[in-house]
């Protein structure tokens, strides 16, 4: 029985090593997860919650004591980092005699920290996250990745030319979409599905392509078969994402400028397409793109798609102020992110455009905020996601002059993060009157079901009189007449024809989540 890892995670040779062993030969009778960050990380460890299910190995909440317990780390703020010690911590505490596996993102940039958190513990670097999986299947005495899981003949955990780690963090002001390491995510409605892992363009706050490593992509037969198995488990709505989602190349390309590819053994937009054609997929969207990403090949493929392609995009912007835009290292000005809106939005009637904002990027002055609101209200967006600067060690941005004070960056954040629910209501009246089709996902106290329109607006609405008392996983057609008093971004409306689910979705993986 190998060791639960070859290599620790020691990007710094001189890194202690913790002393434990990992998986031992005996498979665990408890395990715990504990999870920090965003859906990326979740749905990675999802891969990891399906193998002990499949073994019988019951996961339990990590402070009631557990045999085996994997701890997910994240990096992307130093609030992450603090917060991924203190779960380590936790988990030692609560299971003094456990395996503790710890991985993720804090783990690969400083394994010396956590070495020193807890000695015993087996730190998993990224590129050997892969064996997790692996080792457990063998523990576990599993066939393999097909069971109930999974259609025979896919091997998702099988070597690839490079391990292919996801994204670990997420800003505490704003969530980001995510995907599975083991690439298909429950999410109960909707699976988020991985095509892509890393990022060589090295913003200069991101600390991420040194976490990540250069970009790689998923072949697109791996990717038809984890698609088919989300379809398999019941979602009805799928989500390509990516670390830089728009690099997908297929397995092979020879690099163009800013970030483009002269050629490539298949773009996203040719993904896309395979994907219509060889799935059954109803409802596909794209995590969050770049948008210099946004070509007119994936623009035509996106309209030749619909209604399966939804009208929605997520376009990181950062900042509409060039100078700004520059310093970051960002590769497009204000003027280049609004005319690819705007061709975006002409090959997609009702589209819906969300965009990331950073605010207190050193230099970034009275002026050049002023710039940078003005311009994200004349952009018009559907939805803004607000984040705060958070200085990373190691990333050129924290050397550079012009430091913005916290109180600064607070109050900044705050009128940005009331421009975003300006924007966000404003959309929302904008589609009243309109029949739209909603993956409904919940039920309110009140009775009503909500779920996402195909533009991305939540919508709620009152089952009619012999609908079925579980509408989770239906789409209903909805036409939008209201806003909801009690929610301003939420649409409200009537169910005007109901398609229930084709299959009853699997009972969520008791995952536990922190931070």
């Amino acid at each position: 029985m190998p060791d639960l890892v070859a290599n620790p995670a020691s990007p710094d040779t001189s890194a202690p090593r913790p002393a434990a062993s990992g998986l031992s030969a005996s498979a665990p009778r408890t395990a715990a997860i504990v999870n920090l960050g965003c859906k990326v990380n979740q749905s990675e460890m999802e891969a990891a919650a399906r193998l002990l299910r499949q073994g019988g190995v019951p996961l339990v909440d990590p402070a009631r004591g557990a045999d085996l317990v994997i701890v997910n780390t994240c990096t992307v703020t130093s609030a992450a980092d603090e917060k991924s010690r203190q779960a380590v911590r936790r988990a030692r505490r609560a299971n003094p005699d456990a395996r503790v596996v710890v991985t993720g993102c804090s783990v690969q940039v400083d394994p010396s920290t956590y070495a020193r958190v807890d000695p015993a513990a087996r730190l998993v670097d990224n590129e050997s996250k892969a064996a997790i999986l692996t080792e457990l299947e063998a523990l576990l005495a599993l066939d393999g990745p097909g069971g109930p899981d999974g259609p025979g003949g896919a091997a998702p955990h099988a070597p690839l030319a490079a391990a292919l780690p996801t994204l670990s963090g997420v800003e505490a002001a704003s969530p980001v979409d995510g995907i599975a390491d083991d690439r298909a995510s429950v999410e109960r409605t909707r699976a988020f599905v991985k095509v892509q892992d890393g990022c060589s363009f090295h913003c200069t706050y991101c600390i991420i392509p040194r976490a990540r490593g250069a970009e790689r992509s998923l072949a697109p037969e791996v990717v038809l078969a984890d698609v088919r198995r989300a379809l398999v488990a019941g979602h009805r709505e799928v989500v390509l994402t990516g670390i830089n989602i728009g690099t997908y190349d297929g397995g092979w390309s020879e690099r163009g400028a800013r970030g483009s590819h002269a050629r490539s053994a298949l773009t996203l937009a040719g993904l896309v397409r395979r994907l219509l054609e060889e799935t059954e997929v109803e409802r596909l969207r794209l995590s969050s793109i770049e948008v210099q990403h946004v070509d007119d090949e994936l623009l035509a493929a996106w309209a030749d798609g619909g209604p399966r392609t939804l009208p929605h995009l997520h376009l990181p912007l950062q900042s509409g102020d060039d100078g700004v835009l520059r310093r970051m290292g960002r590769r497009y000005t204000a003027d280049q992110y609004a005319r690819a809106v705007e061709r975006a939005r002409r090959a997609i009637p009702g589209l819906a455009v969300h965009a990331d904002v950073i605010a207190g990027f050193p230099s970034e002055d009275d002026a050049a905020f002023e710039r940078s609101t003005a311009f994200i209200r004349g952009l018009d967006p559907a939805g803004l996601h607000v984040f705060r600067y958070s200085a990373r060690p190691g990333t050129p941005a924290t050397r550079m002059a012009g430091q913005v004070d916290e109180r600064t960056k607070k109050a900044r954040a705050a009128e940005l993060l009331a421009l975003a629910a300006e924007a966000r209501a404003a959309f929302t009246r904008r589609g009243l009157g309109t029949a739209t089709r909603v993956l409904l996902e919940q039920r309110l106290p009140d009775g009503r079901w909500t779920g996402h329109a195909e533009d991305h607006v939540v919508v709620a609405a009152a089952p009619r009189l012999g609908d079925p008392a579980d509408l989770e996983n239906a789409v209903a057609t909805v036409r939008r007449d209201g806003v909801d008093p009690e929610d301003p971004e939420r649409a409200t409306g009537r169910i005007l024809a109901l398609d229930p689910p084709r299959r009853v979705l699997r009972a969520p993986l008791p995952l536990l989540a922190a931070g």
